[in-house]
């Protein structure tokens, strides 16, 4: 829930949706506008803490200021 709550925290202005589905057998990705940008199953491992943050601000929001600053 961490990662959801980041991503709101600093782009609730630009995220129209945010949907959580959970899966089977520890499955954790993170697609934006159906492209994975995170994938536990890829890795290998959990995301570290601000890891999809920060995944999310290097690819979909490099120009867009976080919520409140």
């Amino acid at each position: 829930m961490s990662a959801a709550s980041d991503l709101l925290s600093n782009y609730q202005h630009v995220i129209d949706t945010l949907t959580l589905d959970t899966g089977s057998k520890g499955v954790f990705d993170v697609e934006v506008d159906g492209e994975l940008l995170y994938s536990k199953h890829a890795t290998g491992r959990h995301a570290e803490p601000g890891e999809v943050l920060r995944l999310f601000r290097e690819r979909y929001a490099t120009d867009v200021t976080p919520y409140g600053e």
